[in-house]
């Protein structure tokens, strides 16, 4: 049962997390870059 369900779970948690985490270095990097 919980093999069937990892997939469903994984990849919207995934795919959520994922773009938010790339977003928020990017933003990191972006004000980094801007103070120096």
């Amino acid at each position: 049962m919980t093999a069937s369900y990892l997939p469903s779970i994984s990849v919207p948690l995934v795919g959520s997390v994922f773009p938010a985490i790339t977003m928020i270095s990017l933003f990191i990097y972006i004000e980094r870059d801007e103070i120096l």
